[in-house]
């Protein structure tokens, strides 16, 4: 892979450049844009919970009109065996245009734990310039950036200067269960030249960020079971073996104090940092200070032969995240349970296979497991890690988009988060992609209080009207 090219970002003519009428039109629409997504987050298209299917559904018809409205043509909602799948191009930029395939999802994580919201998470705010709402970052704000960019372009010039296809899921935060048969089976449907995704963050309210890798991820779930019903802890402690200790003694031996996952062949096809990585890792402007003092932790952690930024980006992890097991009400209840459960999430890095992971954490479980429980494991599906190359005419533009708008060229970065669909634009579609984020750090996605700061959103509108530009320029 290419790194950073010296020229990517400094191109101080770019800043020169700027398709007047779109922007204008998008600078005199704010509150109309600020209505809109405030509608579309009333909506909890909570895609995991049963209940609200309907509501995820709705969500996707409202998007739909509002694509429709903005001028995109062929807007449909294709179904699945889960939540839909919904489409919408306009391809009349002309011979030799560029097309650009839109991607995001309108799905959101569950708001829980309610009590924590200061306001009700589909009860849209605004604080401090910030709306909040659960999905206003993650992702629909950001979503709704392209469809606004769209519209300024077709409201004022009549026509894009590229062409544009629009693919937008309902299951993102369930492993976009159907969208991977969905791509592999339309192909032709979604032929395009790059793809362009918003579902990531910036460095800081003025500091654009360009993201060039991500992790990919392995979910999985263990169930153990031990004696066939709860037990007296006086009567059977001592002679029948817990659960919930069998647990905690199998997490002890998946990770240890200091980091390091102690599954047998994790690290095998870890692709080793090059020194010009590392290097260019070291310049990463993150404070450390103010990365704990967001995250509300009293130190940093994790592998010490590596740095915090590389074991943020650049190195796989192994988490629990989720216990359940016993009693868990309010004061003691003396029983032995039945039942223990962890839920693990791990984060790979190139060149990690998700499949043999897998099977080296079932592998290693049932190794170290006795024999007084029986255990189940499931997995919640998995996706590589994905490596882009940054010096590609789509990021050049991107680069210089960002710049236009915010003043500054953006830093390049790697993310610990996961895009699964990026490696199958990638590997089905021979698509390179963009990974154009307008989000914060501190955004709380996937938690309470979740936000989007109103200025980037409104700044990503331009971003995006300038990136278009760009690409349909490089084409006369």
């Amino acid at each position: 892979m290419d790194m950073i090219p010296d020229n990517i970002t400094s191109s101080p003519e770019w800043n020169l450049i700027m398709p007047e009428q779109p922007i204008l039109f998008a600078q005199h629409h704010h509150a109309d844009y600020l209505d809109e997504l405030i509608e579309f987050l009333r909506i909890p298209s909570v895609s995991t919970q049963p209940d609200h299917g309907g509501d995820v559904a709705a969500a996707a018809a409202w998007l739909a009109r509002a694509m429709s409205a903005a001028g995109l043509e062929n807007v449909r909602l294709i179904e699945t065996a889960g939540h839909p799948i919904l489409y919408g191009d306009w391809l009349h930029a002309g011979a030799g245009r560029p097309t650009v395939l839109v991607y995001g999802h309108y799905d959101v994580q569950p708001p829980e734990p309610l009590e924590l919201w200061e306001s009700p998470p589909f009860t849209p705010v605004v604080r401090d310039d910030f709306l909040y709402a659960r999905g206003a970052s993650d992702d629909k704000g950001q979503v709704y950036v392209h469809v606004k960019a769209v519209e300024a372009y077709l409201r004022t010039l009549g026509r894009l200067p590229v062409n544009v296809k629009f693919l937008v899921e309902g299951e993102e935060e369930i492993g976009s269960r159907h969208l991977h048969s969905f791509i592999t089976a339309n192909r032709d449907l979604l032929a395009a030249d790059s793809a362009l995704v918003s579902d990531s963050s910036i460095l800081a309210p003025d500091r654009p960020a360009l993201i060039y890798g991500l992790r990919g991820i392995c979910q999985a779930q263990v169930d153990l079971t031990g004696p066939s019903r709860d037990l007296h802890s006086g009567s059977y402690g001592g002679g029948i073996d817990n659960p919930i200790n069998v647990l905690g003694h199998l997490i002890a031996r998946l990770k240890d104090e200091r980091g390091h996952v102690l599954i047998p062949g994790f690290y095998d096809r870890v692709r080793p940092l090059t020194a010009d990585e590392r290097e260019t890792l070291a310049q990463f402007p993150l404070d450390e200070a103010e990365w704990l003092a967001e995250a509300g932790a009293p130190v940093a952690w994790g592998e010490p032969e590596y740095t915090l930024v590389e074991r943020l980006g650049a190195r796989p992890t192994l988490d629990v995240t989720g216990l359940i097991g016993g009693y868990t009400g309010v004061g003691v209840k003396t029983v032995l349970p039945a039942q223990a459960q962890a839920k693990i999430s791990m984060r790979l890095v190139p060149d990690q296979d998700p499949a043999e992971i897998i099977a080296l954490f079932e592998r290693h479980v049932r190794a170290v497991l006795p024999p007084s429980v029986t255990a189940t494991i499931s997995f919640g599906g998995g996706s590589p890690a994905a490596l882009l190359e940054t010096n590609t005419p789509t990021m050049r533009a991107a680069a210089q988009a960002y710049e236009a708008t915010f003043g500054r060229p953006p830093v390049f970065m790697r993310e610990g988060g996961s895009i699964p669909v990026v490696n199958q634009f990638a590997g089905d579609l021979g698509l390179p992609t963009v990974l154009m984020g307008f989000g914060l750090p501190d955004d709380r996605i996937h938690s309470p209080n979740e936000r989007f700061y109103l200025p980037n959103y409104y700044r990503g509108i331009e971003t995006v009207i300038r990136y278009f530009d760009l690409l349909g320029s490089a084409a006369d």
